[in-house]
């Protein structure tokens, strides 16, 4: 039986939470690979909602949890969020959480400089200021403080004065106090004795774990489409997102990712700043956000709604190398008339069937769409394809023409339960 790795195939805020939640019946273990606290998981589970933003949504299930090296972790925010799931019944203990002890820590400074910047800018990228950007750079600068270190007194010293060495002329130039060193050794020594006991090498449980042949889920945050790679540059996220990343961000190598699942909305949303070739500025782009109840998770900021986009999607789906995908949100369709799908774009008198990466050409696609007939029929709550109307199949059917992907699982609402599948990614 295969791992199975699931990652948003759009902008994020495809509905992974519920879909992850749901495999991790499945699985034995489920891992987060990438991002930050910037990413924000809802689950409804037996009428109960629990909102994550760092830990792995296995928890939830009682199932062995790793936060993996690809992430960057704020501990102060990692210790409010076990708190916070513990008052609602959810003890994480070192035997549920385990924290790679080579990931990197997000600082106060971090979050210092991320703010200043965006308030700074002219072009504004709608970061959600809680520094995942500032240390992601300091990881890749070499500078960063990771969790193994809060157990290397004089080694954090060292990497403090490091650390400052860069952020000093920073905070300067932007009109930010300096940082007290000593004040932050104080800091980092007292959550030191709360964070170290989940701290452990994370590649090598893996490794046994996989060699013993359970079952791995890899759990992605954001969507490929803020890939700061593959994604809408520079209105992206700081990590790469796409499906290959669950292998470094964890350590284990590159044949574990198993089967590719994409969560992809029945139409498009997007946060923050950057193109959007489908987004609606009229009734129907209201009645989207207001039927999909899109709000982040995490910032509360209203989504951007549009037509559902095949051509991204597509493009997505060959990023990722996408096995098959949960279509999610498709109960926000009911009652339309008529649906639009974009199936590529134009600009400058050429036809694309991809999104470019030049920033003038995003600027300037004007996006060519297919209408599709639509139903009148609820198809909320529905667990068995049966139950759908016949216009709603016809939908899935033409999304899985138009991007190259079979629908693995189908979701009707927000209910765990209320999910259809048609394949399991686990037997594949």
């Amino acid at each position: 039986m295969a791992n199975v790795t699931v990652i948003g195939a759009q902008w994020g805020d495809e509905g992974k939470g519920k879909l992850v939640d749901w495999l991790s019946n499945r699985a034995d273990v489920v891992v987060r690979f990438q991002g930050g606290h910037n990413a924000g998981h809802t689950l409804v589970v037996e009428g109960k909602t629990y909102k994550l933003s760092l830990l792995p949504s296995g928890v939830v299930q009682g199932k062995l949890s790793v936060i993996g090296n690809g992430v960057v972790v704020d501990p102060w925010h990692l210790l409010s969020e076990i708190e916070k799931i513990g008052g609602q019944g959810v003890a994480i203990t070192p035997d549920l959480l385990v924290l790679a002890d080579n990931a990197c820590l997000i600082l106060p400074l971090h979050r210092d400089l991320d703010q200043a910047r965006e308030a700074a800018a002219a072009n504004k990228i709608g970061t959600t200021g809680r520094g995942i950007g500032p240390a992601y750079e300091d990881k890749v600068g070499r500078r960063a403080i990771r969790v193994a270190d809060l157990a290397d007194r004089s080694a954090l010293e060292a990497k403090i004065d490091r650390l400052l060495a860069h952020h000093t002329p920073l905070r300067r130039g932007l009109g930010l106090p300096d940082v007290d060193a000593g004040a932050l050794l104080a800091e980092l020594e007292t959550l030191a004795p709360q964070i170290l006991p989940f701290a452990r090498p994370a590649w090598l449980l893996l490794d046994e774990i996989v060699k013993s042949g359970k079952r791995v889920l890899f759990e992605g945050a954001q969507g490929a489409l803020l890939d700061v790679d593959h994604g809408t540059y520079p209105y992206v996220t700081s990590s790469n997102t796409v499906a290959g990343q669950a292998a470094a961000g964890s350590g284990i190598g590159p044949r574990g990712a198993g089967y590719v699942l994409g969560i992809v909305k029945a139409y498009t949303t997007r946060v923050g700043e950057g193109p959007f070739p489908t987004e609606l500025f009229d009734a129907v782009g209201q009645r989207l956000g207001e039927r999909g109840h899109e709000f982040g998770t995490v910032t509360g900021r209203a989504r951007r709604c549009g037509w559902f986009d095949a051509a991204l999607v597509r493009q997505s789906v060959a990023l990722n190398g996408i096995s098959g995908i949960a279509l999610t949100k498709l109960d926000v369709l009911d009652g339309f008339e008529t649906l639009k799908v974009c199936v590529g774009y134009k600009v400058g008198g050429e036809t694309l069937s991809y999104f470019p990466a030049g920033l003038k050409a995003q600027a300037s696609l004007e996006p060519v769409y297919e209408e599709l007939d639509g139903w009148s029929e609820t198809t909320a709550g529905a667990r068995d394809t049966r139950d759908l109307p016949a216009n709603a199949i016809k939908y899935v059917r033409r999304i899985e023409e138009l991007i190259g992907a079979p629908v693995a699982l189908l979701s009707t609402s927000p209910e765990r339960d209320d999910t259809i599948l048609m394949r399991d990614p686990f037997q594949d």
